[in-house]
C-alpha cells in the first residue's frame, strides 16, 4: 500500500492505526506527528496565510465566490507517488482540500485509480465513524477498534470526572475577525469536560457571532482558538478582539478567565488527539482537579486578563 493523506488529522489516524510506514504523501498542513513532516507535500493554498484573520477572511471569500477551489493539489506530484489509497474529505471547502479537488486531480489518469477514502466529521460520532471508515478501507479494521475504544475510554473517565463539578459558562471563539464561535465536536467536549457551551451547537458548522452577544452573554471562561491557528499566531491576532467596546468589562477578562489555545494542533483535527483537546479543557475549567501537563504548550492564560 502506498498512501496519501491530504488533511492533518487523517494522518494521524494512520499513524495511530500503525501505518505511517505507508505513507508517501500529505497536504501542506500535515505536520504530526514530526516524522511525516519529511513526506512530499502535494497541495498549497491560494490565499496569502500570513496576513491578518480579516484579509484571509476576505480572500478565501473572493475565491469561492468565483466557484473555485481554495487549495490547489499537485496532480503531477500526485502521479509521481503512484498511491494506492488517498484519504480526503468533504466537511469543509475553507479547511482542507476537498473530495471535488483530489477527484479533479486524478480525472486525467489513465492507469489504475487510487481507492479515495472521503471523510465527513461533523460531531464525534462522526470522527470515530471515520477512524473505523479509514482502518477499514486499509485492512486494519481491528486496529481502528481498538484505537476507538482507547481514545473513548480516556475522553468517558475525564466526563465522569467533571459530572460532579461546577460548570462554568463558556465562549469559545473559532475566528477573530470577523467574529466566528466554535461548532461541530467543540460544543461536545466543552459539555464533556465540565462547562456550558454559550454559542455554537454540535454537529453543525461554526456560527457567525455578533459581540453584542458575548457582551451580553458575559461568559464565566473565553476560549480563543482560532482555526489553524498556533498560540503563537493567535496572540499576533488579538488586538481587533480586545480593542472591541467591552472587552475589559468581560467578567472572563476580569477575573483571568479568558485562554489562548492552540486551535491548530488540538481542537481543529478531528482525530486521535482530540483526546488532548478534551484534557485541555478539563484543566482550564477545573485546574484544581486536571492535570495533565498541557500548559503553556496546549493553552495559555492571556496575560493582562485580569
Amino acid at each position: 500500500m502506498r498512501i496519501v493523506s491530504l488533511i492533518a488529522s487523517a494522518t494521524e489516524v494512520v499513524c495511530a492505526l500503525g501505518l505511517g510506514d505507508l505513507l508517501v504523501g500529505r497536504s501542506h498542513e500535515c505536520d504530526y506527528p514530526p516524522a511525516v513532516r519529511k513526506l512530499a507535500a502535494c497541495t498549497e493554498p491560494k490565499f496569502r496565510v500570513e496576513v491578518p484573520s480579516a484579509e484571509i477572511d476576505r480572500q478565501v471569500k473572493e475565491i469561492l465566490q468565483q466557484a473555485l477551489s481554495v487549495y490547489r493539489v499537485d496532480a503531477e506530484r500526485l502521479r509521481a507517488l503512484r498511491p494506492t489509497h488517498i484519504v480526503t474529505q468533504t466537511q469543509c471547502e475553507v479547511c482542507a482540500v476537498s473530495l471535488n479537488e483530489v477527484e479533479h486531480a486524478l480525472e486525467t489518469w489513465l492507469e489504475a485509480r487510487p481507492e479515495v477514502i472521503s471523510l465527513q466529521p461533523f460531531a464525534l460520532a462522526d470522527v470515530w465513524t471515520d477512524i473505523a471508515r479509514v482502518a477499514a478501507a486499509l485492512g486494519v479494521p481491528e486496529r481502528g477498534r481498538l484505537l476507538n475504544r482507547y481514545i473513548q475510554s480516556r475522553m468517558a473517565a475525564i466526563e465522569r470526572r467533571a459530572e460532579s463539578l461546577p460548570r462554568p459558562t463558556v465562549a469559545c471563539i473559532e475566528w477573530i475577525e470577523p467574529l466566528m464561535a466554535s461548532g461541530n465536536w467543540m460544543p461536545e467536549l466543552v459539555r464533556m469536560a465540565g462547562g456550558r457551551n454559550l454559542f455554537g451547537e454540535a454537529g453543525l458548522h461554526a456560527p457567525w457571532l455578533e459581540w453584542t452577544e458575548v457582551v451580553t452573554a458575559d461568559p464565566d471562561i473565553l476560549l480563543i482558538l482560532p482555526c489553524g491557528f498556533d498560540i503563537t499566531r493567535t496572540r499576533q491576532e488579538l488586538p481587533p478582539l480586545t480593542s472591541r467596546p467591552g472587552w475589559s468589562g468581560l467578567k472572563a477578562v476580569r477575573e483571568g478567565q479568558a485562554y489562548l489555545l492552540d486551535g491548530n494542533q488540538y481542537f481543529n483535527r478531528p482525530g486521535p488527539r482530540l483526546a488532548e483537546s478534551l484534557e485541555i479543557l478539563a484543566e482550564v475549567f477545573h485546574p484544581d482537579s486536571f492535570h495533565f501537563g498541557h500548559h503553556g504548550r496546549g493553552w495559555q492564560r492571556l496575560e493582562g486578563a485580569r
